[in-house]
C-alpha cells in the first residue's frame, strides 16, 4: 500500500512562475547560480542556493547561509510571489524537453513508509547532505524540493491525467533551456478520492531522484514524532513509461602509471575494442572509451555479460568490477578523487573538453541504466552502485513546496 495525500501547497503567482521556479539547487555550482540569478530578484536560488547573496566564499554550511534563505523565502511569501493554495489538493505536472514529455502527481509521500521500505531506495547516501538538507528544511519550516518518485504505469490513473491535462494549464512557461513547465490542479473532490485509492492499491513507490531530500523529511518526521505537515514529504510521482533516463558517464584523473598503447591492451582483455567509433553506446553492455584524441567503442566480452544478479549485470558494476578497480585501482568510487561524474545531458562534447584540457586523462561514456533495472535491484533490497543514474528533465524548484 503506498499513501499519497493532497495538501495545500506553496506555489508562485502564474505570471511570475518565469522569474521564481529553477532547476535543483544540487545540479549546478555556486558560481553558476549566482550567474543563473543574476539581476532576477525572484529567483528562487536566492532561497536553495541562498549563499549566492552573501559574500563569496563563505561557509556553505554556515549558519548565517540557512538564515538567509530563510529571510529570502519569507519575503517570496510576504510579498505575494509564492501563494498558499486555498484546500488541501493535488495537482498534475507536465514536462516537455523536445521530443519527451511525462507527466507526474503532485502530492506527499508518507514518511514512515520512506521508513518501512514501501518507498523505495536504490541509492545510499551521504551523512554530510542528509545533514544540510535537514538543516535547510528546518530553516525555511517547508520542504522546497520535491523528490522524484516512479510508480508501475497504471491505466486508470492514466485516464484521469489525460482528461485533466486536456484543459488549460495554470502555470505555463518555458524557461531558457527550453524545457516546458504546465501545471493542473486535481480539487474535484471524486478525482481525489480516486487517485487515493488508486495508490493505496500499489505495492511500492521508486526513488528516482531525490535520495538525500527523502532521507533529510524521514529525519524531521522522526524528530518532530509526525507533529504537523511533518509526516509527509514532497513528491511528484511519474509513470515508469515516461521516465526518461540518461547515462552518467565518467572521467578519470590518469591512467594509474599505464601508457595509452597499455591500457588500451589492458581494455581488449575485457572488451571488444572497435577503433574510431562513435561516441554514444547503442545498447546494454556497450561503452564509449575516449582517450588521446580518439573514440573507441567497447563492448564487454559475452562470458562477462552471461551470468549474475541485476546489479551486477549493471555497466557501471560491471565498469567498476572489470576495469575501474583493477586497472585503475579505483576501490570506491564514492570516495576516489580520481574519478569524477559528468550527467548525460552535459553530452559527450563534455567528455571531449575534460580530456583534451588535460585535467582528466580518459572518459567512458556509457549506455544509460533501465527504469526495469532500477526497479528490480529496489525491489530486491539492493543498493546501485553511485552515480548510475541522471533523470531529465530536472523538476524545477518552487513549483510547488510543502511548508511543514
Amino acid at each position: 500500500m503506498a499513501t499519497i495525500t493532497p495538501f495545500a501547497a506553496l506555489r508562485p503567482d502564474p505570471a511570475l512562475a518565469a522569474n521564481v521556479c529553477e532547476l535543483p539547487y544540487d545540479v549546478m555550482s555556486s558560481e553558476e547560480a549566482r550567474t543563473m540569478a543574476a539581476g532576477n530578484p525572484l529567483s528562487f536560488l536566492r532561497v536553495s542556493k541562498p549563499e549566492i547573496d552573501l559574500p563569496e566564499g563563505i561557509d556553505l554550511y554556515s549558519d548565517a547561509v540557512y538564515a538567509k534563505g530563510r529571510e529570502n523565502f519569507g519575503k517570496l511569501i510576504s510579498d505575494g510571489v509564492l501563494r498558499c493554495d486555498p484546500a488541501p489538493m493535488f495537482h498534475l505536472y507536465r514536462q516537455v524537453m523536445g521530443g519527451h514529455s511525462q507527466i507526474g502527481l503532485v502530492g506527499l509521500a508518507s514518511c514512515q513508509e520512506y521508513l518501512d521500505n514501501i518507498v523505495k531506495k536504490h541509492e545510499l547516501t551521504r551523512p554530510d547532505k542528509e545533514d544540510d538538507r535537514v538543516r535547510h528544511i528546518e530553516a525555511l519550516d517547508a520542504q522546497t524540493g520535491p523528490v522524484f518518485l516512479t510508480y508501475r504505469a497504471d491505466s486508470a490513473v492514466d485516464a484521469l491525467v489525460s482528461r485533466t491535462t486536456a484543459g488549460e494549464p495554470e502555470i505555463d512557461f518555458t524557461p531558457p533551456d527550453g524545457v516546458r513547465h504546465s501545471s493542473w490542479p486535481v480539487a474535484d473532490a471524486a478525482d481525489v478520492a480516486f487517485l487515493e485509492t488508486a495508490f493505496a492499491g500499489m505495492a511500492a513507490l521508486y526513488i528516482a531522484d531525490g535520495h538525500h531530500r527523502s532521507a533529510a523529511a524521514g529525519r524531521i518526521y522522526q524528530s518532530r514524532k509526525g507533529a504537523g505537515g511533518s509526516n509527509g514529504f514532497l513528491t511528484v510521482i511519474f509513470p515508469h513509461n515516461q521516465m526518461n533516463i540518461l547515462a552518467y558517464n565518467r572521467v578519470l584523473k590518469d591512467l594509474h602509471g599505464k601508457t595509452p598503447e597499455e591500457m588500451l591492451s589492458a581494455l581488449g582483455q575485457v572488451f571488444n575494442i572497435c577503433e574510431n567509433d562513435a561516441p554514444i553506446p547503442t545498447a546494454k553492455h556497450q561503452l564509449g572509451f575516449y582517450l588521446a584524441g580518439n573514440w573507441y567503442g567497447l563492448d564487454f566480452k559475452p562470458e562477462l555479460t552471461s551470468a549474475g544478479s541485476a546489479i551486477d549485470l549493471l555497466d557501471v558494476s560491471l565498469l567498476q568490477t572489470t576495469v575501474l578497480a583493477p586497472l585503475f585501482d579505483i576501490q570506491d568510487a564514492r570516495t576516489s578523487k580520481r574519478i569524477a561524474f559528468v550527467g548525460g545531458i552535459r553530452g559527450t562534447d563534455e567528455l571531449e573538453k575534460l580530456v583534451d584540457s588535460g585535467e582528466f586523462a580518459c572518459a567512458f561514456s556509457m549506455f544509460p541504466t533501465g527504469i526495469e533495472d532500477l526497479m528490480e535491484i529496489a525491489d530486491a533490497g539492493g543498493i546501485m552502485p553511485p552515480k548510475s543514474t541522471w533523470f531529465e528533465p530536472k523538476l524545477r524548484d518552487a513549483m510547488f513546496s510543502h511548508l511543514l
